[in-house]
C-alpha cells in the first residue's frame, strides 16, 4: 500500500473520529437536556398537580360545610355562630386559592379559579344570619336558592380544575415518556457509536503494524 493511500485512511478515519467523538459528546449535552426536563416534569407533576388537587379537595369539603349551613339554617337552634362559621370557612378557601394561585396555571386553569375566587368573594359573603332565616319569616328561600346557585357554579368550577390536573397530569407523563424513549435510543447510538471508535483504532494500530515490518522487512 503506498505512503500517500494510508496517510488518506488515516485522514478518513481520523475525520470519523473526530465525527463521532462530537457526536458522544453532543448526545451527553442532550442527555443531561433531557434529565433536567424529566426532573422539571417530576416537579411539576407533583407541584403543580398532585398538590393542586389536594388543594381542591380542601376547597370542596370546605364549600361543601358552608352549603349544609345554609341550607340547613332553620334548624339551628343556635345561629349566632353560624355567620363567623361561613365567614371563617371563606377565609381558609380564599387562603387555599392564593396558594393554588402560586403554581403553575394554564390559561383555563387561571380563568375557572378567578371565576371561583370571585364567587367566594363577592356572591357568598353574608352580612348576617336574617339574609337566611329569622323566626318571624323562617327560611328566606330566594337568597338560599340565591346562595345555593352560586355554591353550585363553584363546586361547577372545582370540578374543572379537578378534570384539568388529570388531564395536565397525563400530558406531564406523555412528556416524561418521550424523554426517557429518546434518551434509550441516545444511550444505543453511544454503545454503537464506541464499537465503531474501538474498531477503527484497531485499524490503526493494524495499519501502523503493517507498515512498521514493511520497513524493517
Amino acid at each position: 500500500m503506498s505512503r500517500t493511500k494510508l496517510q488518506n485512511r488515516k485522514l478518513k478515519a481520523a475525520l470519523i473520529l473526530t465525527f463521532l467523538i462530537l457526536m458522544i459528546f453532543g448526545k451527553n449535552v442532550l442527555e443531561r437536556k433531557n434529565f433536567n426536563e424529566l426532573g422539571d416534569s417530576f416537579i411539576s407533576f407533583y407541584e403543580d398537580r398532585l398538590v393542586v388537587e389536594s388543594y381542591i379537595f380542601s376547597i370542596s369539603e370546605k364549600l361543601f360545610r358552608i352549603k349544609l349551613l345554609v341550607n340547613h339554617c332553620e334548624f339551628e337552634s343556635d345561629y349566632s355562630h353560624v355567620i363567623d362559621e361561613i365567614i371563617a370557612y371563606e377565609e381558609q378557601i380564599l387562603k387555599l386559592v392564593s396558594d393554588f394561585e402560586s403554581t403553575k396555571l394554564t390559561t383555563k386553569e387561571a380563568g375557572f379559579l378567578n371565576d371561583f375566587k370571585n364567587i367566594i368573594q363577592n356572591n357568598l359573603r353574608i352580612a348576617e344570619y336574617a339574609q337566611l332565616y329569622s323566626e318571624e319569616e323562617g327560611v328566606n328561600k330566594v337568597n338560599v336558592q340565591e346562595y345555593n346557585k352560586y355554591i353550585e357554579r363553584a363546586i361547577g368550577d372545582l370540578d374543572k380544575l379537578s378534570q384539568i390536573q388529570l388531564e395536565e397530569g397525563k400530558i406531564l407523563a406523555m412528556n416524561s415518556d418521550k424523554v426517557v424513549n429518546k434518551s434509550k435510543i441516545w444511550s444505543q447510538f453511544e454503545v454503537a457509536a464506541l464499537v465503531i471508535l474501538l474498531v477503527i483504532i484497531y485499524l490503526l494500530i493494524y495499519t501502523s503494524r503493517t507498515i512498521k515490518e514493511g520497513i524493517v522487512d
